[in-house]
Parts: structure tokens; C-alpha cells; sequence
């Protein structure tokens, strides 16, 4: 028996120790013969597995996952992500929700060995999704890949959420959909006027970076991605890469660091309008550096140069537009390129997601319900969709869209409201409890009358002998 196979019978047992109450209580529902789910998760990755697990042991049971991506393509960490490891500490926890023999070091220690974990400094990407294909099997969600989701609407009291592979009826949908799940990754108008779409790229794509040998590179933001990007280019041959910041300093702290503590990721979304703007706020104008290891990955080329205060102007074309330079203006100066690579991140744009389409006509944003103080305003921030305190969408004009409550939105765009979440590493604990538990109470109280009703219908004796121990009167 190997090491993993000995982790599965430990965690199998500590699933059965730590099962009380054991009864699946949800009341099953069908609509004219056809079967109700309770939850619908959008959405396989990280986040997805993290609230079905955590529904499960709330015995939630009656959940499916739909993820358009086969099994182990879910997210980025075998696609589009360009980075080596993880970015997060490698002794984060959350899918797990506090199981020990669930966590990310049990499963590294049993698949490679206590040495290889003592010597890790970062979780490798590839090892991540290893780790959440084995959550996976040993957790059991029911889970549909290759099957896409084009639409949610009201169907009385229940959701009607179209698919590829026909219609299902839920009493609430998950949105798990990852970073650019409440809008789509983005590419300046600048250039994609001006340069054919063989000819750019963006850091939400899977890439064969192969195709930047012997080019010169333009790459537009000075995120982690864009440094990522960046040494993928380098090392699959690019002549040279230049990246571009909007800011006169390159970032340098972290506030994803300052936030990784419990009581933040648990109360963010308790805290007043006021406070959640502010921190979203300053979030947003302090930026996030790359990591150390990206920096250096980059800067260890010297064919790598970076440039501050160079925002892009204009870009054109000299010459043909399928093979001229790539002529673009910045604060820095006149940069002319082969290829360029955008790095400037998903919006949030609720219509432009098939899934939302009719969501967004009634779904709030900041900017319906929250009036900065002077010197906080930011028109980004202000887009973010304005959940309740359930990861729930809310309406932008009260009684218009009573359904979107039980939408709730579980993505990179539930920051501004809900803080760390389950998009991101960091914030999949707290944030999986939190929902679960909103799901869960959602569930019970909508059919509070009726378990009211078996309540005082109950009658099953457990005092069955009256007579004396001792035999006597």
C-alpha cells in the first residue's frame, strides 16, 4: 500500500468520524416529472469543488457541477497559467474546510515524500491541479465536464439554467466561473483596431509560446501574469521582451500577504459599505507586484527591460499589417515590436458572459448603491456587482428581479463585496464555509413550514420498555 493509498483510507475514515448529523435533510423537489437540483454549480476548478464539499458536509447532497472544460483542464493551472508555482504560501488551506487529511501538505507529503514538501518552497502549478484532481475523487461531487452554460432565467421559484446539454431546474446556482467569471479578459481597443488577431495576445489564453521565437515582444501591464507571460516568451526564444507600467514605481508590497488571516476573509463582507469600498480602493491603487521568483525570471535575461510611467498612446502598423513592425507609442518613448501580449486583465461586464445575459439588466453595481467620499472614487471599483451578504446577486431596482438572489456569484467579482473569495487561493476556507452555510440556511428556511409540520408529526418512540431494570414494582 503506497503512502496515498494510506492518506485515502485516513481520509475516508475521518469523513465518517466527523459525519454527525449523518441525515440528508433537503426535501426533494420535481417539476412536472422532472428532478430539481438543489445547488448548480458553473464551474469545476477550485472554487467549485470547494462549496460542493462544503455542502456535503452540511448534507447538501442533491448539487451538480457543469464545467465546459474536460476533467483536468479545469482553471488555469494546465492551460493558460504561465507561471511556475503558486503564488500563495504552500501551507494555504480551504478546500479542505478544516479537514487535516485533506489539506494540500497531507497529499504532497503522501505523493512525493516529507523530504520533497520540507524543500518546496511554492506548490508547483501542476501539482495544485494533481492535488485537486485527487480532492476530487476522494471527495466524490457529481461533476459534468465538456458541458457549457448559456443561460440563467426565473422559472417560478426555482432557476431554469440552459446548457449544452439541455435544460436543468435548480432551487439556487453557484457562479464558480474563476477570474474572468463576471466579465471577459480584455484586450485594449488600441489594439485590437490596429493589429490583426494573429498578431496579439492576452494572459487569459492558452498560449504555445513557441510562436514568440525570435520576435520582439511588447507586453502591455506589470501584474504577475505580465511577468509570467513574459519569461514564457523568453525562455521559448523571444528576442526581446519589453514590459510596460502606467506607474511611475514598480510595485513592491503585497496586500494579499497582509490579508491571509482568518478573521478578514470570515468578516469582510460584515463590515460596513464605507469600509469594503476603502479597502477594495486602495487594493486597486497599490496593485500587486509579481512574485520574487517572476522578477527574476524575467530580469535574469538581458533581453528583459521594463519601463515605468510608459502607458501606451497609440499602436499602428508599419507596413503590412500581417507582417510590418509594430510601431507603439508610450510615455517612454517609440517601441517597435513583432508580437504584443496584453496583460491587462479580465473586466466585469456581466452581458458579455452567455450565462448572465439575463442577469445583467437587473443585477446592482457599486455605483447603484454606494456614493464614494471625495477622494475614493474609482469607476473600475464602482462596476463590481453589489452582492448581498450570501454571495447573492441584488437588484438594481427593488422588486424587478426578486430571483437574482438565488444567483449567487462566487467569483473574482465578488471581491469589492465579499473580499477574499473563492477565486482566489487564499480565500476558499472562509469563503466556502460562508456560502455553504448561506445555501444551506436558504434551503431549510424556504421549506421551514413543512419541516415544521413533520416535526410535530414525529413519533417514533425511543422509550420502549417501561418496566423496572430490577423486575419489581
Amino acid at each position: 500500500m503506497t503512502a496515498l493509498d494510506t492518506l485515502e483510507e485516513r481520509v475516508r475514515r475521518d469523513l465518517e468520524l466527523t459525519a454527525y448529523p449523518r441525515p440528508e435533510w433537503v426535501r426533494p423537489r420535481t417539476r412536472d416529472g422532472e428532478h430539481v437540483l438543489d445547488v448548480l454549480i458553473v464551474g469545476a476548478g477550485q472554487a467549485g469543488l470547494t462549496v460542493a464539499f462544503a455542502l456535503k458536509r452540511r448534507a447538501v447532497t442533491n448539487v451538480l457541477l457543469l464545467d465546459a472544460a474536460p476533467a483536468g483542464s479545469e482553471g488555469p493551472w494546465t492551460t493558460y497559467a504561465a507561471m511556475h508555482t503558486l503564488r500563495t504560501p504552500k501551507t494555504l488551506t480551504g478546500p479542505d474546510q478544516g479537514l487535516p487529511s485533506l489539506t494540500p501538505e497531507a497529499w504532497y507529503r503522501a505523493a512525493h515524500g516529507d523530504a520533497a514538501w520540507e524543500d518546496l518552497r511554492f506548490i508547483p502549478k501542476h501539482h495544485w491541479q494533481a492535488y485537486l484532481d485527487w480532492f476530487r475523487k476522494v471527495t466524490e461531487p457529481r461533476v459534468h465536464n465538456g458541458v457549457s452554460v448559456t443561460g440563467i432565467r426565473p422559472a417560478g421559484d426555482l432557476l431554469e439554467v440552459e446548457t449544452s446539454e439541455g435544460v436543468r431546474l435548480a432551487r439556487r446556482v453557484v457562479l464558480a466561473s474563476g477570474l474572468a467569471g463576471n466579465g471577459e479578459w480584455t484586450v485594449p481597443r488600441m489594439v485590437r483596431d490596429a493589429l490583426a488577431p494573429h498578431r496579439y495576445a492576452h494572459t487569459g489564453e492558452r498560449l504555445d509560446f513557441a510562436r514568440f521565437a525570435g520576435q520582439r515582444v511588447g507586453v502591455l501591464g506589470g501584474g504577475a501574469s505580465a511577468f509570467d507571460y513574459a519569461g514564457a516568451a523568453l525562455e521559448h526564444g523571444a528576442a526581446s521582451v519589453d514590459l510596460f507600467y502606467r506607474r511611475p514605481e514598480v510595485p513592491r508590497v503585497n496586500l494579499f500577504r497582509w490579508m491571509e488571516f482568518y478573521a478578514f476573509g470570515a468578516h469582510f463582507p460584515d463590515l460596513p459599505d464605507e469600509d469594503k469600498w476603502r479597502y477594495s480602493v486602495h487594493f486597486q491603487r497599490m496593485n500587486q507586484p509579481p512574485p520574487q521568483a517572476s522578477w527574476h525570471r524575467c530580469t535574469g535575461w538581458d533581453s528583459f527591460a521594463w519601463h515605468t510611467s510608459a502607458d501606451w498612446k497609440s499602436v499602428e502598423v508599419d507596413g503590412d499589417p500581417g507582417t510590418g513592425e509594430i510601431v507603439v507609442a508610450t510615455g517612454a518613448g517609440e517601441f517597435r515590436f513583432d508580437a504584443v501580449i496584453s496583460a491587462t486583465g479580465p473586466n466585469v461586464d456581466l452581458a458579455a458572459r452567455p450565462e448572465l445575459r439575463d442577469v445583467a439588466p437587473y443585477a446592482a453595481t457599486w455605483a447603484d448603491r454606494f456614493t464614494p467620499p471625495a477622494g475614493w472614487e474609482d469607476q473600475a471599483t464602482a462596476g463590481y456587482p453589489y452582492l448581498d451578504g450570501d454571495f447573492g446577486f441584488t437588484e438594481r431596482t427593488p422588486g424587478s428581479a426578486p430571483w437574482l438572489s438565488r444567483v449567487h456569484d462566487f467569483t473574482y467579482g465578488a471581491r469589492v463585496s465579499m473580499g477574499l473569495n473563492g477565486n482566489m487561493n487564499s480565500g476558499l476556507g472562509a469563503g466556502g464555509r460562508r456560502l455553504a452555510d448561506a445555501l444551506s440556511r436558504s434551503l431549510f428556511l424556504e421549506d421551514g413550514a413543512a419541516f415544521l409540520e413533520d416535526y410535530t408529526r414525529y413519533d417514533l418512540a425511543e422509550l420502549t420498555d417501561l418496566g423496572r431494570p430490577d423486575g419489581g414494582r
